[in-house]
């Protein structure tokens, strides 16, 4: 880009002087000469125009492609996060089933039949399952999205790659 508005500053640096030059030069000129000054400086303005024209152009896919990546920065965040809660959600779960278990346990060893402790053992398993699932439903949805951002380069990539050529 910088390659670009180098170029861009020496050819308006050049009109001016061609212009400058017309200036001082109309009155005494020769006409064919000025015909061909004039037609000098339409090709520079030609070629001025067509350089702001391609730096308007990558400028406008560079704000696209940088928006592109704040979107998927954003989703894998939001991502993340909800894996996260659902990892806690295991954690937690499991705990309780090992508390749970624990008192069973105990209850056994004193020869006692305590039915809601089944039944809460039973529970505790069952939310464990329940963010087991969810954990891994998050993990399978991120690596899904990953990939498929994976595949958009690559045809974006493709894209340009032919656009270039």
């Amino acid at each position: 880009m910088s390659q670009i508005d180098e170029l861009q500053a020496r050819i308006t640096a050049a009109l001016d002087r061609i212009t400058k030059g017309l200036d001082g030069r109309e009155a005494a000129g020769d006409p064919a000469e000025m015909v061909k000054l004039r037609q000098d400086i339409e090709d520079e303005k030609l070629a001025n125009a067509q350089l702001e024209e391609r730096v308007r152009t990558l400028r406008e896919r560079l704000e696209a492609r940088e928006a592109e990546l704040e979107a998927a920065r954003s989703a894998q965040s939001d991502s993340l996060r909800k894996l996260d809660a659902d990892l806690q959600s295991l954690r937690k779960a499991n705990q309780q089933l090992r508390d749970n278990n624990q008192a069973l346990r105990e209850a056994h060893q004193a020869g006692v039949a305590e039915p809601h402790l089944i039944n809460k053992s039973m529970l505790a398993e069952l939310e464990g399952l329940r963010a087991a699932r969810a954990a891994d439903r998050d993990e399978v949805e991120a690596v899904l999205t990953e990939l498929g951002q994976v595949i958009a380069e690559a045809g974006d990539d493709t894209a340009t790659k032919t656009e270039d050529a």
